[in-house]
């Protein structure tokens, strides 16, 4: 019996159609990154566990793929350990390694590693995948492509404005209505001092950034399983729920965590972005939304996260400032701001509203009939010519029926189909048929690369 073959859940194959969509995505993002002057790196997939452990909260480590050691890897288990069912103890004598699970804090170890071949601020981009052990879901996949844009050692809130700069143009170009909400993690830090909570910041935080995905009531029963009082739930609610514009929840806040010191620097900075974009038009839609918390631990300023308005998911590119991440590393004192355009996300978005050019679903230019020895000789010497212009062609690989190489090309999207039989050789000509209007011209055999251009 033949073995069932399937992809691990939460992955996918991506044919050559998806291919060309999803390069579509990763050239537009990567053609604004270098708008704005940043340059490539790239890190491996897998990290040292003690690279990642710690860094994303409890519920991260949870998530995180790890790697079993090489050779005999239960050597160093004990049986006590064994019979215990000590999961960490166990866990840890048997991986020593993990896959990434995002790209900011292999880019922290990477920035620490290397500091004295880098020159600060470091603009840096980075596009690879990911991996996550979350349960699979629409929109939500356990290996995903991120595409990173981050700037460290500088903590000039100019730099959280280039980053908008960034989300505006980037989803303007792939045509996508979206609106950016932001927030400050030290706003958040404001209200749980003032609802009475401070020590409990974490799971605060940890909590509302469900808020989306499980909604306010179940949010509020996490808080409670979490020991805050009713009393400070009471007093969270209306800051959760809060719907007014920007000018209005600047108010609202003001009036909630105006004096405390954490919760009044996170609201000059927003006040500093704000003016920022009020000085500099932009095209998409931006919203102080106090609700926002992006759960991860290492986020210390402002926060980002953008929803397509357009088609129900989850937030399409989201981010953040972090100020003591490579501080864990041994290198105190560097801040750094970045986002993550989550490509799976984005494809999904652009599928759903039909968005992708139609240049995305051709494979190729044109495709060169194959009718024998003599005309593929001359079919060779034109697509030589055609690449050099940066044409991409497609010589028929074998002798066939004029019909059957016309169904490749139309299977293929291809949009010109170039003939040389016996007479066009003798005239020096090709004919050339465009295959979505059915219309075919003979023209010169070196007007070829005019024509189709």
């Amino acid at each position: 019996m033949a073995q069932q073959v399937s992809t691990p859940k939460g992955t996918r194959d991506f044919g050559p159609a998806e291919m060309n969509r999803r390069n579509y995505i990763f050239n537009t993002i990567k053609e604004v990154f270098h708008n704005y002057g940043f340059s490539q790196i790239e890190t491996p997939a897998m990290e040292n566990l003690s690279t990642l452990l710690g860094k994303y909260g409890a519920e991260g480590d949870k998530l995180l793929f790890k790697i079993l050691n090489s050779g005999n890897f239960t050597d160093k288990i004990s049986k006590e350990s064994l019979d215990a069912q000590n999961y960490i103890e166990i866990t840890n004598n048997i991986s020593e390694k993990g896959l990434r699970y995002d790209l900011t804090v292999p880019f922290a170890r990477f920035v620490v590693q290397h500091r004295n071949d880098i020159v600060f601020p470091f603009k840096r981009y980075q596009i690879q995948p990911v991996w996550r052990a979350d349960k699979p879901q629409k929109g939500r996949y356990r290996e995903f492509y991120q595409c990173d844009v981050d700037i460290i050692g500088s903590k000039s809130l100019f730099n959280e404005f280039e980053l908008i700069q960034i989300i505006d143009d980037v989803f303007a170009k792939l045509g996508i209505s979206v609106t950016l909400k932001l927030n400050n993690r030290k706003i958040l830090s404001g209200i749980a001092e003032a609802i009475g909570e401070a020590d409990k910041f974490v799971a605060i935080t940890v909590a509302i950034d469900k808020i989306d995905k499980i909604g306010l009531e179940k949010v509020e029963d996490e808080l409670r399983a979490n020991e805050l009082s009713e009393d400070a739930i009471v007093k969270l609610r209306p800051i959760l729920t809060n719907k007014s514009n920007t000018d209005e929840t600047f108010k609202l806040i003001e009036s909630i965590i105006g004096n405390t010191e954490t919760g009044k620097a996170g609201i000059e900075e927003m006040n500093v972005i704000f003016g920022y974009i009020r000085d500099h038009k932009l095209g998409i839609n931006v919203e102080l939304d106090l609700s926002l918390a992006r759960g991860l631990n290492y986020y210390t300023g402002a926060i980002f996260e953008v929803k397509a308005n357009d088609v129900e998911i989850g937030s399409i590119c989201g981010g953040g400032r972090y100020d003591n991440l490579t501080g864990i590393f041994g290198l105190k004192d560097v801040s750094g701001v970045g986002v993550s355009f989550g490509a799976d996300r984005i494809y999904d978005v652009m599928t759903q509203l039909e968005l992708f050019p139609k240049q995305t679903d051709e494979y190729s230019t044109a495709l060169l009939v194959n009718f024998g020895e003599n005309e593929e000789r001359a079919c060779i010497e034109i697509a030589k010519k055609l690449r050099k212009e940066e044409i991409s062609c497609i010589v028929f690989p074998e002798k066939s029926k004029l019909d059957k190489q016309f169904k490749f090309a139309n299977s293929h999207n291809i949009p010109f189909v170039i003939i040389v039989g016996e007479s066009e050789i003798a005239n020096g000509t090709a004919t050339i048929k465009n295959m979505a209007t059915g219309e075919q011209t003979t023209i010169p055999q070196d007007k070829i690369t005019d024509f189709i251009k």
